[in-house]
């Protein structure tokens, strides 16, 4: 299974794990309830995990425009 990190903004790819076998507790999603879960993780045609996260150029553009926080996208 191959997991890929994307910036939900821009949805520039942030990191990629390639792996047989995952531990989500190694990853952080035990740390999260169902609903973080249904909006963060999604499963792709090839059975990728895809994981929406944040860049570090979208982190920065909120950092310096925090009325984005209110916007689903801020970057098309």
């Amino acid at each position: 299974m191959t997991i890929i990190y994307r910036c939900r903004h821009c949805g520039q790819t942030v990191g990629r794990l390639e792996q047989k076998v995952v531990d989500t507790t190694m990853l952080g999603f035990d740390q999260l309830n169902k609903k973080e879960l249904e909006e963060m993780i999604r499963y792709d045609g090839n059975g990728n995990m895809q994981i929406q996260t944040i860049c570090e150029n979208c982190e920065h553009a909120l950092g310096q425009h925090p009325n984005y926080h209110e916007l689903d996208y801020f970057i098309q």
